[in-house]
């Protein structure tokens, strides 16, 4: 791949010739195919070819002038960074285990101790004696070591590493920190008098609405249901209400001006259902927006169904409001 030929004087040139720009781009897609092949296969290149890549970039950019051919250039570089990031960690350093017997039979061959012994040391070395006192040929090793370095080696530097061992992960599985007993609270149980009790309550207030309807007798949906003191109770009594029209005691219809009327009624029966009576579920969007909108329509200022006190709720021992 030969570089383009252009002045490096100028860092930009708009005036560049237009054939070194062609070639310059084809130049680094060339080089970034390359190292995205060398990306997908690492085992197949080594890492002479990643240099070798990124000495013909810089070359390259020698001649880039224009921000379209710098945007091809660190594109490049970004791949062969990851590419050689890949490499190292694909690499295995320090992995095997250090063997201190091995090492030193093979630094006592190499000084020449076995050519050294005598039958009787052979006969020693087999019951296991000590062999330090058999001669050996330090000047040998110390020649080798001259080569890699020039400074004398003190004696307990030399005895170091001889003497670590690998350490080995401990695996050892974290122990929970224990909670103190006064702080452990056990979570309340809901018992069946609790539930019962709950619905008695539904069933007084819904028997309330009925009365209370039976004596004012037709009246406005919104009129009836909304206090305008307390949105919560509003939601809570059409939640009551809709028992009594679920169960046929209480009529839903709109009227001629087009309101939404309610009015106490008799429970059709079940030969009414055989006649062909039909039941109709109908959704009520309610939100404090409706809320504030009805009672300003309507022009709502008391309500209709008298106000409860806060309801509680008794879980256990303890009372909930």
């Amino acid at each position: 791949m030969a570089p383009p030929k252009e002045s490096a004087d100028a860092a930009f040139d708009p005036d560049q010739d237009p054939e070194v720009k062609r070639e310059l781009r084809q130049n680094y897609r060339a080089l970034t195919r390359h190292i995205r092949d060398q990306q997908a296969n690492l085992n197949q290149y080594s890492t002479n070819d990643v240099l070798d890549q990124v000495k013909r970039a810089d070359v390259l950019f020698d001649n880039v002038k224009q921000p379209q051919e710098a945007t091809l250039d660190s594109h490049f570089l970004l791949l062969a960074s990851n590419v050689g990031a890949a490499k190292a960690q694909a690499m295995k350093s320090g992995t095997g285990t250090f063997d201190v017997d091995d090492f030193v039979a093979k630094l006592v061959s190499y000084m020449g101790g076995k050519k050294n012994l005598n039958e009787e040391d052979i006969e020693k070395h087999m019951d296991g004696e000590d062999m330090t006192d058999v001669a050996l040929d330090w000047a040998k090793i110390g020649r080798k070591a001259l080569a890699k370095s020039r400074r004398v080696p003190a004696m307990g530097f030399m005895l170091g590493p001889l003497s670590i061992e690998q350490k080995k992960r401990a695996h050892t599985q974290r122990q929970r920190a224990e909670k103190n007993n006064a702080e452990v609270k056990a979570p309340q149980q809901l018992k069946e008098e609790d539930i019962q009790r709950s619905e008695n309550e539904t069933v007084k207030n819904v028997a309330h609405l009925q009365t209370l309807l039976e004596e004012s007798g037709a009246v406005n949906l919104f009129k009836f249901v909304i206090n305008p003191n307390d949105f919560a109770q509003s939601v809570e009594n059409i939640f009551y209400l809709s028992f009594l029209i679920r169960d046929g005691k209480v009529a839903l219809e709109t009227n001629e001006e087009g309101e939404p009327t309610i009015y106490a009624c008799d429970a059709p029966s079940d030969q009414d259902y055989q006649d062909g009576l039909k039941k109709n579920q109908i959704v009520l969007e309610f939100d404090m927006a409706v809320w504030k909108r009805a009672i300003e329509v309507f022009d709502i200022t008391e309500s209709m169904i008298p106000q409860r006190p806060p309801a509680q709720t008794k879980l256990g021992n303890k009372w909930y409001g």
